[in-house]
């Protein structure tokens, strides 16, 4: 039998699902899952899901110059006890706080005019290395990936120079960078459950 991995970018699912108004959370992470891979379900060896824990610890907050703490969640540790889940955690940094859009022109502004600025790092070179590792010692025939980032062309390319065939899901109305297209052998259309 020949075995597939799931690999799921968590920051562009996340982005893709708040916009279609999804509660974003384990359970549903786990159903997009099992929704991508109803055909294949028997053959999944495992789902590796790339993201940050949520930013722990104090900032100053940009009018008021009160602290503001941000609260930590377990939500990683709970999706990685789920069957078939590995968790691959990056690191979120805070960039410090920037205008929102509807409160570009306001004369007098305030701390809720601004919202925190966090950058997420090491989550694609992640990816990145398990690609290259499935596909180097041929853990896999397969390879499903769920991201719309083109910093993984290039471990794209090894895995499919390595005899693994790659495939990259396009959900309904978030079309996939033609240059992902170009080093993949199959798209795969969904709609987010």
């Amino acid at each position: 039998m020949e075995k597939i991995i799931l690999l799921i970018d968590g920051g562009y699912l996340r982005q893709i699902s708040k916009i279609k108004g999804k509660i974003y959370n384990p359970d549903y992470i786990e159903k997009c899952a099992k929704k991508i891979m109803e055909e294949d379900e028997k053959n999944l060896l495992r789902v590796l899901y790339y993201d940050c824990s949520p930013f722990e610890g104090s900032t100053t907050l940009p009018i008021s110059r009160k602290p503001k703490k941000f609260l930590t969640s377990n939500w990683l540790e709970e999706l990685g006890q789920k069957d078939l889940f590995a968790i691959r955690r990056g690191k979120l940094k805070f960039r410090g706080y920037t205008l929102k859009r509807e409160s570009a022109g306001k004369t007098e502004l305030t701390d809720d005019d601004f919202e925190p600025s966090f950058e997420q790092k090491g989550v694609d070179m992640r990816i990145g290395l398990d690609i290259a590792s499935y596909s180097h010692n041929r853990l896999v025939a397969k390879i499903i990936l769920v991201t719309n980032d083109t910093d993984c062309v290039p471990t794209l390319k090894y895995a499919r120079r390595n005899g693994i065939s790659v495939s990259l899901v396009e959900f309904e109305d978030y079309h996939l960078s033609p240059e992902l297209l170009l080093h993949t052998d199959k798209k795969i259309l969904k709609t987010l459950p």
